[in-house]
């Protein structure tokens, strides 16, 4: 697949700080007040007199808004999307999520119908978005949730609810591509439908999981409250059910409030969701002392690794690079942590280093970014930012040119 070109986002970056900013139902002189950037500027932004600002500029911008970085700078985008026309393969996404009204009722499985082939199908199709191979994934889906809708209608109870079971997991899959696509309403359908199934299976753990997926989707559409209120809730009810006294259990758990901690951080309650995020550090060093749970690649991530990872995360986005590479420094990532995972890590390794003027270290990061995970990489508009504003100096470091020639921007 092509890497993603940096133009692309500068031409709609002024369009989407606008939209951005009538959501957050602030004026330009408001946005100017909480972000610190000039109303001049943000106006030749949105009027598309500037097409393009430099990372600490955007930074300022998205605390303002409340919103995560990448939300500014435009999703990367997962394949080719064009809106209402999308090509054939993420129609077929479509329909699956949502089937035609007065469509027939799904029939029983064949003979030859095996509960755990779909679950390791799902399972891979975990694994396979996380290592950013989406167009893989959205061409297994379809097939996917229909298999999953099939187990629904089985005769046995115990495979009716691996069904259910099967579907949720698929559909929350869907839900995931959807946000990577940029159509977060799209997603939420697909994670309500999928809450409504995991509701009638037997894992009381994957309700929860969903509810999760959809705080993230809530944060992306800069409803802070709600991504917050739903993972509290969530989180609060795992723990009065008994749920956390299993490696899953607590791997869930711990999910919902990082989940929470990170839209207490963008609301701009740093201090809860420092206490949030201390609280799951202490937690997540219990999980390999519990009793172990199923497959991870079926479970939410959560370990001392994850927990880092969003700290570090936090550290930047909020103004304290040298603290994010402290806590960087030394990390040794567990074997189970996901290649998307990884690459928020380095990417956020490198914004730490532009922060504070340390273009050769920026590079060098991107350069082990490139090496574990270029798919990511390729995808990744935030990387695009970092190089874009690292060509834009006028001394480059060795190795900038190679990654500016990777993602397009040395053109």
């Amino acid at each position: 697949m092509a890497a993603y070109r940096g133009s692309v986002a500068n031409e709609d970056l002024g369009r989407t700080l606008r939209r951005l900013r009538r959501l957050a139902s602030l004026t330009q002189e408001e946005l100017a007040e909480r972000s610190g950037v000039s109303v001049d500027v943000i106006r030749q932004l949105e009027q598309g007199r500037k097409h393009s600002a430099r990372l600490p500029t955007l930074h300022a911008l998205a605390n303002g808004l409340g919103v995560e970085l990448t939300t500014l700078l435009g999703d990367p985008p997962a394949v080719s999307s064009t809106g209402e026309s999308d090509g054939p393969r993420f129609v077929a996404v479509r329909r699956a999520i949502m089937p035609a009204l007065w469509g027939p009722e799904p029939e029983p499985p064949g003979p030859g119908f095996s509960p755990e082939r779909l679950r390791e199908q799902i399972a891979d199709g975990w694994t396979r978005y996380h290592a950013a191979e989406f167009d893989t994934v959205m061409k297994a889906l379809p097939d996917l949730i229909a298999d999953a809708r099939s187990a629904t209608a089985s005769v046995g109870e115990d495979d009716r609810r691996a069904g259910f079971a099967a579907l949720g997991k698929a559909l929350q899959l869907a839900g995931h591509v959807a946000v990577r696509m940029g159509k977060t309403d799209l997603a939420l359908t697909s994670l309500e439908r999928a809450i409504e199934a995991a509701g009638q299976s037997s894992d009381p753990l994957l309700v929860p999981m969903i509810v999760n997926s959809t705080a993230w989707t809530y944060q992306r559409q800069g409803r802070l409250e709600d991504a917050l209120d739903i993972a509290l809730r969530a989180a609060a009810d795992m723990v009065d059910a008994g749920r956390t006294g299993t490696a899953d259990g607590l791997k869930v758990w711990g999910a919902l409030t990082m989940s929470a901690a990170t839209s207490a951080a963008r609301g701009g309650d740093y201090e809860r969701a420092a206490a949030m995020m201390e609280t799951a550090e202490k937690e997540a060093a219990q999980v390999s002392k519990l009793p172990d749970g199923g497959d991870n690649r079926m479970v939410s991530v959560f370990s001392p690794s994850s927990v880092r990872i969003e700290r570090v995360r936090l550290a930047v986005q909020y103004g304290h690079p040298q603290d994010a590479l402290a806590l960087a420094k030394g990390m040794r990532l567990s074997k189970d942590t996901p290649p998307s995972w990884r690459t928020w890590l380095l990417l956020d390794v490198a914004r730490a280093h532009t922060d504070i003027g340390d273009a050769a270290g920026a590079v060098k990061t991107l350069e082990s970014l490139r090496r574990v995970a270029p798919t990511w990489m390729q995808h990744h508009t935030l990387a695009v930012a970092i190089v874009r504003d690292l060509w834009a100096l006028p001394n480059h470091p060795p190795g900038l040119r190679a990654l500016a020639e990777f993602l397009g921007v040395a053109e």
